[in-house]
């Protein structure tokens, strides 16, 4: 049985609302995102951008909203993620059904040209910091002289005590937006396995081994990642927004 469009957008639009518990201020981190794309790709007629993680479609169809000129190709791992994406924001994007920093990931892409930007919200801080540091080597030879990266993800500071301050911060904001009156992540993958039109798709990521937990975090803090990106050839990294320890990195090739 295929995936509706009703039933996907149900599903979605869950996922949003779960999501905003993990994410300060997640629509104005979106829209700083395609800030940032925008004004990277002013000059580019037909813009080439990669969404990493991209999850049910939310980042890369809020970019295609925003740039229609542009191409993007949104890639991510979990199979059930995926076809909601697919069905949902269809037109949003190529999806890519590939696993990031493993090999032939970067050929399984199959782009045509150098990117433009590389971009990625709450998906990176997943990946053990061999693999994220060979990613980023990756992307760097992927993007033209010029090109971006994005990255906007829990970036905790170096020092032990600021860094508990932003989390409380962020916390004390995130309890004023009620955003803990939304189910959390593991409410909604067990309330998703109950969806039978799903159901190929729960199969598959058993099969794959993916499960309902939200997985290791590799707790790297924004000059960590600063310096993985300067050694991977980025000329130039910088914050450009931040609050709380949610922060968006921009490093330009």
């Amino acid at each position: 049985m295929g995936l509706s469009m009703g039933t996907a957008e149900l599903w979605v639009e869950r996922w949003e609302r779960q999501q905003q518990r993990y994410a300060i201020d997640r629509e104005e981190r979106f829209t700083v995102i395609a800030d940032v794309v925008e004004r990277v790709t002013e000059d580019q007629d037909r813009p080439l951008i990669v969404d990493l993680g991209c999850g049910p479609g939310s980042l890369a169809a809020r970019l295609a909203g925003r740039l229609p000129q542009a191409e993007v190709v949104a890639v991510d791992m979990d199979p059930l993620l995926l076809e909601l994406a697919r069905t949902h924001h269809a037109s949003a994007a190529r999806y890519v059904d590939t696993v990031i920093g493993e090999d032939g990931w970067t050929e399984a892409l199959a782009l045509d040209r150098p990117l433009d930007a590389a971009v990625s919200t709450t998906a990176l801080h997943y990946l053990p910091e061999r693999t994220l540091r060979r990613t980023y080597a990756q992307l760097a030879a992927l993007l033209r002289p010029g090109g971006t990266l994005i990255n906007a993800d829990h970036l905790p500071q170096n020092d032990s005590a600021p860094a508990a301050l932003a989390e409380h911060v962020g916390h004390r904001r995130a309890v004023r937006q009620q955003v803990f009156a939304h189910e959390d992540w593991e409410s909604w993958w067990t309330a998703v396995a109950d969806e039978p039109e799903l159901a190929e798709c729960l199969a598959e990521r058993r099969r794959r081994g993916l499960m309902y937990g939200k997985g290791s975090d590799n707790v790297l803090t924004v000059s960590d990642h600063a310096e993985l990106l300067y050694r991977a050839g980025f000329e130039h990294v910088a914050p450009v927004w931040q609050f709380g320890d949610s922060c968006v990195l921009v490093a330009v090739r």
